[in-house]
C-alpha cells in the first residue's frame, strides 16, 4: 500500500494535562525509533502547552477544545508538513499516538512500533493489564464497542477503546476523516479492517489514571457511550443494547 516507515512521530492529544504530560512526554522521547513528539493541545486552560515544551515536544495548540479526533488529525498534519522540509525523506513517519496521562509508563508504548515498522501489521492497538480504580464503571461502553467491531468485521478485539495506537502513513489517511468525539477509536478500527488493513492487539504493560464511579464519571461514560453509537451508525452497524439493560426490560 505503501513504502514501509523507518521511524515514527510520536502524536499526544493532551487536555489540561499539565500535571502528566511532562512526564509522559519524556518518557515518549526515549523510544528509540521515534525522533519527533508532537503534543497538541486541545483547548487546555492550564499550563500543558508549557509543561509539554520544557519536556521537549513540539507543541501545537488550539484554541478551544476541538476533541481528540480533530487533535489526531492536527498532529498528524504536523508531521506531514515537518516531513516536507526534510528533502533525504525517502518515507513518511509511522504515527504512533499516546495519551497523555500515561507519565513513565509511555515509554513501553515502544512495543507497538515494532509490528509496524517491520510491515507485520498496518495498525497496532495496546491492550493494557488491568488498571487500579475505585469504583468504575460496568463495561456498558467497552462492550458496545466490541460487539459493534465484531459486527462490522468479523474481528474481535479485546480492547476497543485503547487509545495507544501505532500505524502507518496510508493506514491513518485512509480512515479520515476520523470518527468525531468518542467514537474515534471504534471507527478507526472499522474502517481500516473494512479497507483490507491489518490490525494487531499487542499487550502493554502500561497504566492511566481511570475514569471513577461519581455522577461526573457517569456523565463522562454517557457521553462515550453515545459517542461510540453515532459511529457504528454511521457506519451502518446497529448493536443490541448490553445484556444488563436488556435484562431491565
Amino acid at each position: 500500500m505503501s513504502q514501509t516507515p523507518v521511524d515514527v512521530a510520536i502524536i499526544i492529544p493532551a487536555k489540561d494535562e499539565h500535571v502528566r504530560i511532562g512526564a509522559t512526554v519524556a518518557a515518549a522521547r526515549q523510544i528509540d525509533a521515534a525522533d519527533l513528539v508532537i503534543v497538541v493541545d486541545d483547548g487546555s486552560t492550564d499550563r500543558t502547552a508549557a509543561a509539554a515544551s520544557d519536556a521537549g515536544a513540539t507543541v501545537i495548540r488550539h484554541a478551544r477544545n476541538r476533541g481528540k479526533a480533530s487533535a489526531m488529525e492536527t498532529g498528524a498534519a504536523a508531521v506531514t508538513a515537518i516531513e516536507s522540509r526534510e528533502p533525504d525523506r525517502s518515507a513518511p513517519r509511522a504515527l504512533l499516538f499516546v495519551d497523555a496521562d500515561l507519565e513513565d509508563s509511555a515509554a513501553k508504548t515502544a512495543a507497538l512500533v515494532d509490528p509496524v515498522l517491520t510491515g507485520t501489521a498496518d495498525m497496532t492497538i495496546a491492550v493494557l493489564p488491568a488498571q487500579s480504580s475505585a469504583g468504575g464503571g460496568r463495561g456498558f461502553v467497552v462492550d458496545l464497542s466490541r460487539q459493534g467491531i465484531e459486527r462490522a468485521t468479523g474481528w474481535t478485539p479485546r480492547q476497543p477503546l485503547s487509545g495507544q495506537r501505532c500505524l502507518t502513513r496510508a493506514a491513518f489517511d485512509a480512515a479520515v476523516p476520523l470518527a468525531p468525539g468518542w467514537g474515534v477509536e471504534t471507527g478507526l478500527t472499522i474502517d481500516l479492517l473494512r479497507q483490507g488493513y491489518r490490525v494487531l492487539e499487542v499487550d502493554v504493560d502500561l497504566h492511566h489514571r481511570v475514569t471513577g464511579s461519581d455522577w461526573k464519571a457517569q456523565v463522562h461514560r454517557g457521553r462515550q457511550y453515545s459517542g461510540v453509537l453515532r459511529a457504528l451508525v454511521t457506519r451502518g452497524v446497529r448493536p443490541s443494547p448490553p445484556a444488563q439493560l436488556r435484562r431491565r426490560g
